[in-house]
């Protein structure tokens, strides 16, 4: 009896998903038991030129009301038709798998309810890490463990200016411009070099090691635009890389903080030479100790291959996997991270402050060193009449 899916979006992911769909249907058969097949895709661009152009609607209610159709791919991004769609397949009986982060951080709360109570999943692989698997590994693999840490390089763009700046001496500006030249970045790269897309990556991770809705509105994410090379090169002096780095950890008790913001990793950490393009998440479990998922975080097939695993993983109703789900936020809970401790690496303009931070060097009148943990709060009331030219935290 052959499985139907329908896919909502045939854009850069949602073709790859069309394509995988074709070229690898025998492999998807052989992993689902049954053929399997994409009935409709949702685009309201012409697609006459398409190998698939037979297969396009422009109303979703014909997938919405075809019983057979029991899983629906959402590829479109956003939180406008992207979020009704999918709240109507869930409403409608039909499990939904979807790589739009924004969508999961914002509505995942919700989502995840109408999914459990209609008994079917809703599955986002692909919205954290791309190709990388990492949610399976989180809700199954490491489910034994109390997770207590997450931090990341989650976005591929910022990751390769960093790297510019690092290994080739790049300006930010002249990095960012090799990167959209490259086709890494965007023409407005707010998204990335702001944090925003990171932030609604951990975010999501958040929910699900934590187990608690944290809305990213309640996330401070800073961006790399302040990162400058003379912090490069003081860093690396120091045995430091500066990374854009994800996090969210355990506090004491149940409680947690999260943020993204450039941070010193130390050499010989798992982070430290992640570089280009690439992504890198290391998870912190009570009895695991670090695992590290490693490769592809965006990119058309990568993340078209996540989607499409989701879509066996629903199709085999999720080959007795639990539901995903989170509780809502509780504010109790959340810790702010300008109220949590950490050790700073500190740029400043004289030598006045130098008894507070170890590893002290200057260069051309400035200085900088690695303070003891502190919040940024006591951080400023250190540097009290001196000019902080630079202030990021350090990973330990």
């Amino acid at each position: 009896m052959m499985k139907y899916a329908a896919l909502l979006g045939a854009g850069v992911v949602g073709a790859g998903v069309a394509e995988m769909m074709q070229g690898n249907a025998a492999y998807l058969e052989k992993s689902v038991g049954e053929p399997v097949a994409l009935k409709y895709i949702l685009e309201p661009r012409d697609c006459s030129g398409q190998p698939w152009a037979d297969k396009v609607v422009k109303d979703f209610s014909v997938i919405e009301n075809d019983p057979e159709v029991s899983v629906v791919a959402e590829c479109i991004g956003g939180v406008g038709v992207a979020y009704d769609f999918v709240r109507r397949a869930l409403l409608a009986g039909k499990s939904a798998v979807t790589s739009n982060k924004q969508l999961i951080a914002e509505k995942g709360l919700e989502l995840l309810s109408i999914a459990k109570e209609k008994g079917v999943f809703l599955l986002f692989e692909a919205s954290v890490g791309g190709g990388i698997p990492l949610i399976r590994p989180l809700t199954n693999c490491l489910a034994a463990n109390r997770i207590d840490a997450v931090a990341g390089i989650v976005n591929g763009t910022t990751n390769y200016i960093l790297t510019q700046m690092i290994d080739c001496g790049q300006d930010f500006d002249a990095a960012l411009k090799e990167a959209q030249r490259l086709g890494y970045a965007e023409a407005d790269p707010s998204a990335d070099v702001d944090g925003i897309d990171a932030l609604r990556k951990i975010c999501i991770l958040a929910d699900l090691c934590f187990g608690s809705n944290l809305p990213p509105e309640k996330v401070s994410a800073e961006g790399i635009r302040g990162v400058s090379l003379a912090d490069v090169a003081f860093a690396e002096k120091l045995g430091y890389s500066v990374k854009l780095l994800a996090c969210a950890r355990r506090l004491e008790g149940e409680r947690f903080t999260a943020f993204v913001a450039p941070m010193l990793v130390p050499r010989g950490n798992l982070l430290a030479d992640v570089g280009g393009v690439m992504n890198a998440v290391v998870v912190t479990g009570n009895a695991v100790g670090d695992c590290l998922f490693y490769g592809a975080g965006a990119g058309r097939m990568p993340t078209a291959s996540a989607v499409v695993a989701d879509i066996i993983d629903a199709m085999r109703r999720g080959n007795g996997r639990k539901f995903i789900d989170w509780a809502p936020e509780r504010p109790e809970l959340w810790a702010d991270p300008r109220e949590v401790p950490f050790r700073w690496f500190v740029r400043y303009q004289n030598g006045c402050a130098n008894a507070i931070v170890d590893q002290c060097l200057s260069d051309n009148g400035e200085c900088a060193g690695i303070t003891p943990p502190m919040t940024r709060g006591e951080l400023e009331e250190k540097f009290n009449g001196t000019e902080i030219l630079s202030a990021f935290r350090v990973k330990d």
